[in-house]
């Protein structure tokens, strides 16, 4: 467990390098582009028999993303290493190889909304608790309003978007 930590810890500092290192490229060429969403995988932590995270995976991958599905044995652990708070917390977390971190059931157009231009200082986005309705917390036509929050590394969030519609997450 403890090495699996370290090894996310490393794999995050590679990552964030390898970041640092396109963000460079790309002033130095910058008729490369940006990096299609389709190069991007998701590690996603969840625990093994959660079917409402498996319907957010089926979410994600069905618009562009790639997913490794990871199963820590201790999934609350993984999560305070990647510095989420109690009040930001979910059923799964997944990490971008640049170190983004999105909790809980968000849409994936609000990820790419978000990928597109990260805001300074930002860990990530959480949707704190399973709305129901959401990406994978499908329930017929039930929807519950929820907020999309701005988490930043010093610990703030803010809110990102409010969806109060099943529409507005498309």
């Amino acid at each position: 467990m403890i090495q699996d930590i370290l090894k996310a810890r490393l794999l995050m500092r590679r990552r964030f390098f390898a970041s640092l290192l396109g963000m460079l490229a790309g002033l130095l060429a910058p008729s490369l582009g940006a990096q299609s969403i389709d190069d991007i995988t998701l590690n996603v932590y969840k625990e093994p028999t959660c079917g409402c995270c498996v319907g957010w995976i089926e979410h994600m991958d069905d618009n562009g993303y790639s997913s490794t599905v990871h199963h820590p044995g201790n999934l609350g652990a993984v999560k305070a290493e990647l510095g989420l708070k109690p009040e930001w917390v979910s059923c799964h977390t997944a990490v971008t190889e640049e170190g983004f971190v999105f909790e809980g059931h968000i849409p994936e157009k609000f990820i790419d909304q978000f990928l597109a231009n990260p805001p300074q200082g930002a860990l990530g986005l959480a949707v704190p608790g399973m709305p129901i309705g959401g990406p994978g917390m499908e329930m017929g036509d039930q929807f519950t309003p929820y907020d999309i929050l701005l988490i930043n590394k010093d610990g703030s969030s803010s809110v990102f978007a409010s969806i109060k519609s099943i529409d507005e997450q498309h």
